[in-house]
């Protein structure tokens, strides 16, 4: 549901991100990710969006994973491919305030290649930066904000002053659901007007969405966590490189490589499973 939320702020202010991320209030449009060819690189989570000569690629996670330095310079490389004269930007922003080493790493590395991308931890950057504009204010409260509840105050007095009913109410729903990774409902109900949120359409139609992803996500996992277990089994240890790409397989590759790997006897047998999927 994070996610959904995020990519729906990021797609109805595109000039919000690009004058807080580019620094310039440029016009950016939705890059489909089908224009890149993107299958079978999981891409539920990205957010591509372009100018004339420039990329804007978003991430954005709740906790770190193991395959977003792949899938970074996986991307970079299929945007290259489409717009070679285009320069691209590459962000990962998580949401929620972790210890993993990964949420601080910027690079992907594999014998001399090497990738480097961005990487925002919400809970470090400045409470004002989220403050400017109607699509960043449902990310103040998860800023680096010495009082939440006042933050989210201030976030609620904005909301108001918004004019489009619409634009308000799709805001304060956005607020609340990710002030939700901080603070309890009931706090956040007593801030937010609950009559404003439940006017907005997009965000019945996000939260609908969110539990029908949640488990899709869940019976994804699954599948995953036996196909990895398989594998292990008939092969041996996966190498990390390869665990990262079985981790990007859609259910319905997940489904087939469990068929496949049954005949498996090296780790060669399931590296050339993946050549012949590309």
């Amino acid at each position: 549901m994070f996610d959904n939320i995020c990519k729906f702020l990021v797609e109805t202010f595109p000039t919000d991100f690009a004058t807080w991320l580019l620094g310039e209030p440029i016009a950016l449009t939705e890059l489909s990710p089908s224009e890149l060819s993107l299958e079978p690189i999981r891409a539920d989570a990205l957010i591509l969006l372009q100018a004339d000569t420039v990329v804007l690629h978003l991430e954005f996670q709740t906790q770190p994973k193991p395959d977003i330095p792949f899938r970074m310079i996986d991307y970079r490389l299929r945007v290259y491919r489409r717009f070679p004269h285009k320069r691209m930007r590459q962000v990962v922003l998580y949401l929620q305030p972790t210890t993993s080493d990964r949420a601080r790493q910027t690079t992907f590395e594999l014998e001399s290649t090497r990738h480097t991308f961005e990487v925002i931890r919400l809970w470090e950057q400045p409470t004002d930066e989220f403050l400017q504009s109607p699509g960043l204010l449902p990310f103040a409260v998860l800023s680096q904000t010495a009082d939440r509840l006042a933050t989210l105050q201030q976030v609620a007095q904005s909301i108001d002053q918004i004019a489009d009913s619409r634009t308000q109410s799709n805001v304060a729903a956005s607020t609340f659901i990710l002030a939700g990774l901080r603070l309890d409902e009931a706090t956040i109900q007593q801030i937010l007007r609950r009559d404003v949120m439940q006017e907005s359409v997009t965000y019945q139609a996000i939260k609908a969405e969110g539990r029908q992803e949640g488990r899709q996500e869940g019976r994804q996992e699954g599948e995953r966590s036996l196909v990895l277990r398989l594998l292990t089994r008939q092969v041996g240890d996966v190498p990390e490189t390869l665990r990262s790409r079985v981790e990007t397989l859609s259910l319905e590759q997940l489904e087939t490589l469990g068929e496949a790997l049954l005949s498996f006897k090296a780790i060669a047998d399931l590296e050339t499973w993946f050549d012949h999927l590309e």
